[in-house]
């Protein structure tokens, strides 16, 4: 049935173009608050809870088949209060409802379908569902009418799934009991082993996910145990997932994760996560095993600051997977289209290179790959030299949507990427937009002492959850880390107070997602595994590690011990869940060098010395232009210069050497060992 799309609901006053993209739909959406709620109750009926974000073809997917429907809507409106929420600016609903949604059926996704009781109980779960019945999936529908009739009939069963639901979550939030000081960095180790795939690279099969925080972490644990096979199987992953359709040749970057086994058919969507963490991946790959991986690390920054930035020098979210209601249809070719760009002999050359075939191999169309083939440096100098002029003619069709609102946590890890990369591949442009986009978040998303987390047109809204803090604090300590500036560190401290302030569980240990500030929600989780991204509380313990080293705040290591004590049976019982966690437990068993770099004569050979790949490492430099640091840091900032010269002083778990003015002596001391 069609709708009018003239007619609006209220989610045409909020700011999230996820919530937007529904404003027009026949279905009365509401955002989430204690109105819908209320309203609920008043009028004695269940609410419909709809989880997505904007990039999610799914969510388009169910939106085109039932939320545009006027059957569906009718059924919706007259029976339910019907929620949205956009899960980027609210993860801490969406992990909350998910965590249930795995619990009732033993799988997640999205779009979320939640239904709940006027008091927030969860009592039916799901993800997509189709309109109608089909190959075996209840229809939305079906489900409707069933929760309806239920509602009437049995609302006291109903209730007591919701209330059994978050009892259930409430227990298994619970820390189970690890064992005593065990590290789980070989457990983990060996899990990734047995899942890896040694034809294609990456772990288990299809659907295959990048997780680029694992490939940090079993660098980290190669290192940590001079372990050669976990680098093979880094360089493996790094190489395969370069050269195949998941990476945006034309115009950098890379998608969210391949439907298949070999990387070359991505789900098209485009994340500021994923490309922040990924161009680590390659920055530190480059910087250790392979200066090649260098080029996937700057294409993919430059395709995120062309394509992702705004004019205020914050970072946007996502970009769809469709245009034009069809996945895909931006990013592929027929080989007739490229050679009508780079003429029949060039235009040959290339698709013989990126297999642009008549066949294709996605939808009659092709994906630019070449899984099947090194290119040797001709060939790349070739590509190079196409890839502007295909970007060009490709920037002529319809775009996707770009979601362009700026959320703290994803600009916390495109901190963090700017300056690694700056400071592994000497790119100081890197750095300065590291240094605005930080600027920008501080400036922007802080009201009276307390982080948010979206802005988007002028306007800030929802409380930062500890994983928002988490990643952004990360991305100050590497900021000072590459451009030794105080400030940052000074605002790297200033939000951990304010993050232990709000999350930390003084009973049990560990963050919580949302803060004690947070009222909206029946039951506070914290987030513990990784997905995508590295879970918070992974995050925030090796935060503070090596703000412990840098500041000389003990406090902060037993911060971090404490969290790592608290999820120590979730560590022992899914290691490669818990990598993150797992990577700060490594760093404090193999140790971290402190280095303190005091000013005078020759200190930019000195800097350049401290800037070298070493993940067990932190960096300060004091003296004379850094007074900061005799608050910030007094240990280190107590140190001198010797005869005037810029002086470092290194101090492992083992003792601190003597003084060191020669920055070729220094880059020595610092170098990680090549593993054999």
């Amino acid at each position: 049935m069609t709708y009018e799309q003239s007619r609006t609901n209220q989610l045409i006053h909020e700011k999230s173009p996820y919530l937007l993209q529904h404003a027009h739909n026949p279905v009365n959406w509401v955002p989430w608050g204690d109105q819908a709620f209320a309203a609920a109750r008043e009028r004695d009926v269940p609410v419909f809870l709809s989880i997505g974000y904007s990039s999610c073809h799914w969510c388009h997917v169910m939106e085109r088949e039932s939320f545009e429907d006027t059957a569906v809507a009718s059924l919706l409106n007259e029976h339910f209060v019907c929620i949205k929420v956009d899960r980027e600016e609210r993860p801490d609903i969406d992990h909350l409802y998910m965590q249930a949604c795995t619990a009732m059926t033993g799988q997640g996704g999205w779009p979320l379908s939640i239904f709940l009781t006027p008091d927030r109980l969860p009592f039916f779960a799901g993800t997509y569902f189709p309109k109608h019945d089909t190959h075996g999936m209840p229809g939305l529908m079906t489900v409707l009418g069933r929760i309806v009739s239920l509602w009437s009939t049995d609302r006291d069963k109903l209730t007591d799934a919701g209330k059994n639901a978050l009892r259930y979550l409430g227990e298994a939030a619970a820390p189970r009991s690890g064992g005593e000081e065990t590290d789980y960095g070989d457990e983990a180790y060996a899990q990734f082993k047995l899942s890896f795939d040694a034809a294609y690279g990456g772990f288990g099969s299809a659907p295959k996910f990048p997780s680029p925080y694992n490939l940090l972490f079993l660098m980290r644990h190669a290192i940590a145990r001079e372990e050669p096979h976990a680098l093979q199987m880094i360089k493996k992953t790094l190489t395969a997932m370069g050269r195949g359709g998941i990476y945006d040749f034309v115009a950098g970057g890379f998608c969210r994760y391949a439907t298949d086994r070999q990387w070359l058919v991505p789900h098209f969507e485009k994340m500021l996560y994923t490309n922040a963490l990924l161009a680590i991946a390659y920055a530190e790959g480059a910087a250790y095993l392979d200066p090649d991986y260098a080029w996937t690390a700057e294409r993919t920054l430059e395709y995120c600051i062309r394509d992702m930035r705004g004019e205020h020098g914050g970072f946007f979210t996502a970009q769809d997977a469709d245009s034009e209601g069809v996945e895909g249809k931006h990013y592929i070719w027929t080989p007739a289209e490229v050679k009508a760009v780079l003429g029949e002999a060039d235009g040959q050359r290339f698709c013989t290179l990126f297999n642009i075939t008549e066949k294709g191999n996605f939808e009659g169309k092709s994906i630019p790959h070449h899984i099947d083939r090194d290119i040797n440096q001709q060939d790349w100098d070739f590509a190079h030299q196409c890839f502007p002029l295909l970007l060009a003619e490709r920037s002529k069709r319809v775009q996707p949507l770009t979601d362009d609102k700026v959320l703290t946590s994803g600009n916390g890890l495109m901190i963090a990427a700017l300056s690694v990369c700056g400071r592994l591949l000497h790119t100081p442009a890197y750095i300065e937009r590291a240094g605005e986009a930080a600027r920008f978040i501080l400036d922007n998303l802080t009201a009276e002492g307390r982080l948010l987390s979206r802005w988007r047109e002028g306007h800030a809204a929802h409380p930062a959850t500890s994983d928002d803090y988490a990643y952004l604090i990360w991305g100050l300590i590497e900021l000072y880390q590459t451009a030794h500036d105080p400030q940052w560190l000074a605002e790297a401290v200033t939000w951990t107070e304010s993050m232990l302030g709000l999350f930390w569980d003084d009973a049990k240990g560990g963050l919580f997602l949302s803060g004690r500030d947070v009222e909206d929600l029946p039951l506070r989780l914290k987030n513990i595994h990784d997905g995508a991204v590295p879970s918070g509380n992974a995050i925030a313990a090796s935060n503070l590690i090596r703000l412990s080293r840098l500041t000389s705040n003990t406090g902060y290591e037993e911060k971090a011990q404490a969290i790592l004590e608290a999820f120590a049976g979730e560590m022992a019982a899914y290691p490669m869940g818990c990598a993150g966690l797992i990577a700060a437990q490594t760093a404090l068993r193999h140790g971290v060098t402190e280095v303190t770099v005091v000013n005078g004569e020759g200190l930019k050979p000195m800097l350049d010395a401290v800037r070298q790949y070493n993940p067990y490492m932190v960096v300060s430099v004091v003296g004379q232009g850094y007074e900061q640091m005799e608050t910030l840091a007094p240990d280190a900032a107590g140190n001198t210069p010797v005869e005037g010269r810029a002086t470092a002083y290194v101090c492992t778990r083992a003792g601190c050497q003597p003084p060191v003015t020669d920055p070729e002596a220094l880059t020595g001391m610092l170098s990680v060992p090549e593993i054999h």
